[in-house]
């Protein structure tokens, strides 16, 4: 028995609305992760992109269990000395709740090229609009 690998020219790609409303940070991203990877496809081949976009939408209402909202922080370094910033969750949900969502998936991805390009299909937006109609998303329950 040979195994199935997918040729580029196989691969259909469809458009996915999530509502992140009320979800928990962690289970939605890793389910939109495995959606972009095409873990959810029986033709899903681990060196090639068989993943499907994904729109999220209502980033700004997604929720956190325990203490994370004060506790949990998002570090950058900029390479200079004095250039390391530390933002709480809070914070970074007034001022970018998409970036919030868009973080934890990335986390998620593969490093290296080919998971760049998986998340490039990732649409994240903080309210209840975005502009991918003409592309037909089906809605996805998480």
């Amino acid at each position: 028995m040979k195994s199935y690998i997918a040729k580029p020219s196989e691969i259909e790609r469809k458009w996915y609305v999530v509502d992140a409303e009320g979800k928990t940070l962690g289970r939605l991203a890793s389910k939109v992760a495995a959606i972009l990877r095409g873990k959810n496809k029986p033709t899903y081949t681990p060196h090639m992109d068989c993943g499907d976009y994904v729109i999220v939408i209502n980033a700004e209402k997604v929720k956190v269990t325990g203490k994370k909202m004060t506790d949990k922080l998002y570090v950058s370094y900029s390479g200079f000395p004095g250039g390391k910033k530390e933002v709480a969750l809070k914070e970074l949900l007034e001022k970018k709740p998409d970036e919030i969502v868009r973080h934890a998936v990335k986390g998620m991805m593969p490093d290296g090229k080919l998971g760049r390009q998986m998340f490039k299909k990732l649409k994240v937006y903080a309210g209840p609009e975005h502009n991918h109609e003409a592309q037909k998303p089906e809605t996805l329950e998480i």
